[in-house]
């Protein structure tokens, strides 16, 4: 028997919404795959709104058995940048939830509420509860020369209801009202990726992620094989756009492409599917009763990222082929 994907690592670097969970309720097929993989998990999310130990209860309530210390939040790694710009007893402005603000008092600096209290920094990080007086607080703070910190830059938060907004939509409105674009911790920097690997010390690191300019193109900036999932953000069509830098080494549509064998997953001629461009299109032949969309897609997308921009639209020129684009999102 072929190896399979999982038998080729020894950790997931898993992002959570979108990937492991939608607003806390289990992805169909993720916890399974998970536990039965033989990995060790690591939960690196940017939604900085609950504590690392908050993560690791609510991982176990899904029957995912995990501790804060293989959960990394981006608060945590907005922290650490904070950190090159403070002294000990500095003020800080935290936007964000109530385990942020925590974390700040923690590491010894001084929570501020007001721009009147002269903030050194300005730390951003997802708080459903943050509206339009604490943003003008932190704009006028950033205005009198605060540093601008932001957790995670996501514009949108994938929960039951759908895609909501997300903390990079809040920051956003800051930058607006400012012109000043806060600087990162949270992926697509490869940061965290790498202090999970030095935690564990995993030697063959898989990154798993839903969301290609955040959890992907981190894994790729940290210059580790990436596991894209179809069950969140980035769907097929963003797939077909995607720069080299978000490009993931293999695409399953949801978890259990862990137990897949890793050649079924990586672009490529799949389901007697063909491809080949047309000008500026994408032409997808081929394929027969029994092909999915996900061999077709895995076909598409090995012609779309040999070009060297990407194709303006894909056109179906079997009945395979067009049922396969019908499933596409």
């Amino acid at each position: 028997m072929s190896a399979t994907l999982q038998d080729l690592h020894d950790a997931l670097l898993l992002d959570l919404d979108g990937t492991v969970w939608e607003g806390g309720r289990a992805i169909p097929h993720a916890v399974e795959a998970i536990n039965a993989s033989g990995c060790t998990a690591v939960y690196i999310t940017n939604n900085a709104s609950r504590s690392a130990a908050e993560v690791a209860r609510m991982l176990d309530a899904i029957n995912l058995p995990t501790d804060a210390e293989h959960v990394l939040t981006s608060a945590q790694a907005a922290l650490g940048l904070a950190a090159d710009t403070l002294a000990p007893g500095d003020p800080v402005l935290v936007l964000g939830a109530q385990s942020f603000r925590d974390l700040v008092q923690e590491a010894g600096y001084r929570l501020v509420d007001s721009a009147d209290e002269q903030p050194k920094v300005v730390l951003h990080g997802h708080n459903p509860d943050t509206g339009w007086a604490q943003l003008s607080e932190a704009a006028l703070a950033i205005r009198a020369g605060a540093t601008y910190l932001a957790s995670n830059m996501d514009t949108t938060l994938p929960m039951e209801r759908g895609l909501m907004v997300g903390n990079g939509s809040m920051i956003a409105a800051v930058t607006s009202a400012t012109g000043v674009v806060p600087a990162s911790a949270g992926k697509p920097e490869p940061a965290m990726f790498h202090q999970a690997v030095q935690r564990i010390g995993a030697k063959a690191p898989l990154g798993v992620g839903d969301r290609l300019d955040t959890d992907l193109a981190g894994g790729v900036a940290a210059g580790m094989p990436t596991l894209h999932v179809l069950t969140g953000v980035s769907g097929p069509h963003a797939l077909l756009q995607a720069p080299a830098k978000q490009r993931p080494t293999y695409i399953a549509e949801d978890m259990r492409g862990l137990a897949a064998d890793p050649a079924s997953l990586r672009p490529g001629v799949h389901g007697g599917f063909s491809a080949r461009m047309d000008g500026e299109v994408l032409v997808l032949d081929g394929g027969t009763a029994d092909s999915t969309s996900h061999e077709a897609l895995l076909t598409a997308l090995e012609v779309a990222w040999s070009q060297p921009t990407p194709p303006s639209e894909v056109r179906a020129e079997s009945a395979a082929a067009e049922a396969a684009l019908a499933k596409w999102w």
